[in-house]
């Protein structure tokens, strides 16, 4: 009886081995997403400087869409790769729009003035467009090709290698609301978009 529960003790490590393993060897930021390789969905939102903005004003640029929080600290993080995006690309061809998520017009405005940003920023009350993109937290950016699809979901901080890594990607893919840019194009996330039910 005394042997039997000798080896219970290394047997119950191996699942806790295993899962400990499996997750280790995963990438913490990449959070597979059903909208990859699809048309991004549609919104309006106010900017904070009083105009509006709508995913159909952007199409046929690169779109590099963050969705940031004045309380958030990782955001602080990720913002001078987002501020160097912004004065690296021509806004014709690629650009950066944040999307105020849970916070207030103030607050942000006060987060831009401090650390700088000329990019459109949209406030997003009730946080509507954040539950169709799917964000579960901040940061979180989408990267949109010119066709309008989301070709990669981001969660937490971005760096300027990834933005200019992917940004670059999809600027490479020839432009135009006929070109469909999938997830795969872009050779960055390991979850391509789903199959087309052709029924």
């Amino acid at each position: 009886m005394r042997r039997v529960k000798v080896w219970l003790l290394p047997l119950a490590a191996i699942p806790f081995l295993l899962l400990l393993g499996y997750g280790l060897t995963r990438d913490t930021f990449v959070l597979p997403s059903p909208l990859e390789g699809r048309p991004a969905p549609e919104f309006r939102l106010a900017t904070m400087s009083g105009d509006s903005l709508s995913m159909a004003d952007l199409r046929g640029r690169v779109v590099v869409l963050n969705f940031w929080a004045s309380w958030c600290v990782p955001c602080r993080v990720e913002h001078p790769a987002l501020l160097r995006a912004h004065s690296t690309y021509d806004p014709e061809e690629a650009l950066v729009v944040g999307v105020v998520y849970q916070d207030s017009k103030r607050n942000a405005q006060r987060f831009l003035d401090q650390f700088g940003g000329g990019w459109a920023s949209v406030l997003d009350p009730g946080t509507r467009v954040a539950i169709d993109f799917g964000v579960y937290g901040v940061p979180e950016t989408f990267f949109i090709g010119r066709d309008g699809s989301i070709a990669r979901k981001h969660i937490g901080p971005v760096s300027w290698e990834l933005i200019k890594t992917t940004v670059d990607s999809l600027l490479a893919v020839p432009g135009g609301t006929d070109d469909t840019v999938t997830a795969v194009d872009v050779g960055e996330s390991p979850h391509p978009a789903p199959a087309e039910n052709v029924d």
